[in-house]
Formats: structure tokens, sequence, C-alpha cells
């Protein structure tokens, strides 16, 4: 499910529509680009997912409520989503010319390209049960949405860190 459409029916649930919230956020990805800039490990550029969607709940009128909450991690998480499917796309390629040169040797090793997609298609369902169970712990609260959407954003992040500097990229 695209993360646009997992947030409108939140917003469907909670009563409130989605166009008049969306127009009132305050977004802008500068916050987690500029911590992304500047770290060195993959631990330390972790800790930037979020803060695009801190920023936007701060600046935003009523930001704290759980519709703008999730409206604001959202916008993070389709950021994420964004950067997700380019690095996939160079890990991809970088997978690719890696099997033509050979590079992952001759004693029967998966072949970068095929491992690749196989570790893609799996991490999928793996990040959707992780987010539920994150979601779950709020026992049908108003907080359960805005936990979903946060756990879908770093675990977007942590997959396309992954991606990036499993590539060399």
């Amino acid at each position: 499910m695209k993360p646009g459409i997992l947030t409108g029916l939140i917003w469907l649930f909670l009563g409130v529509s989605s166009p008049a919230l969306a127009d009132g956020l305050v977004f802008d990805p500068s916050a987690t680009s500029a911590c992304l800039a500047a770290q060195e490990t993959q631990d330390a550029a972790l800790l930037c997912a979020g803060r695009a969607a801190e920023a936007c709940i701060i600046a935003t009128p009523g930001g704290y409520s759980t519709v703008a909450m999730a409206g604001c991690l959202d916008r993070e998480l389709t950021w994420w989503d964004a950067a997700l499917n380019a690095a996939y796309a160079d890990a991809l390629r970088a997978a690719k010319e890696a099997d033509a040169s050979g590079a992952y040797g001759p004693r029967g090793r998966p072949e970068a390209e095929r491992s690749l997609r196989e570790m893609q298609r799996a991490w999928i369902p793996f990040r959707d049960a992780r987010c539920i169970f994150e979601e779950a712990k709020w026992g049908g609260g108003t907080g359960g949405g805005p936990a979903f959407i946060g756990c879908l954003m770093q675990e977007t992040a942590r997959q396309t860190l992954i991606l990036r500097r499993g590539m060399g990229l």
C-alpha cells in the first residue's frame, strides 16, 4: 500500500478530511537531508530519520494533533520511499555490474542481483509486520496510526541506508 493511501485511510478512520489537513502541513525535508549529509556512519545517519517530520509537527498549527503528526510522518515517509527507490535502483545497477565482472567469486555464492531482489522482497513483509506490532502496542488508541507510520518511516530509512552502504554507494 502506498504511504499516501495509508495516511488517507487513517484520516478517514479518524473522521478528518485529508485534503484539508494536507494543505496546512508545513513539511520541508531539509532537516533530514542536512542531517544525513553531516553523518559518516550508517548508525549516525539513521538518527536523522524523523527530523523533517519533527520540524513539520512543530511548524504546523495544531501539529501535535494525532492527525497532523500522522500527516507529517507520512510526508517524510514519502520522502524516504523515494530515496529507497533510488537506492534500490542504484544497488541493482551495482549488483548487475558486480555479477558481470565476477566480483563475488566463483564459489557458488548467490548472484548479487538475485540476492538483492530476494532480500528486498523479504524486507517488505518484515517491515509491515514490525510496524503492525508497533501500532498494536497502542491497544486501539489514536496514537497507533502515527506509531505505524513512524515505524514505516524508520524502517524505510533503515533499508535505504542499508542499500546505499551495502553496495558502496
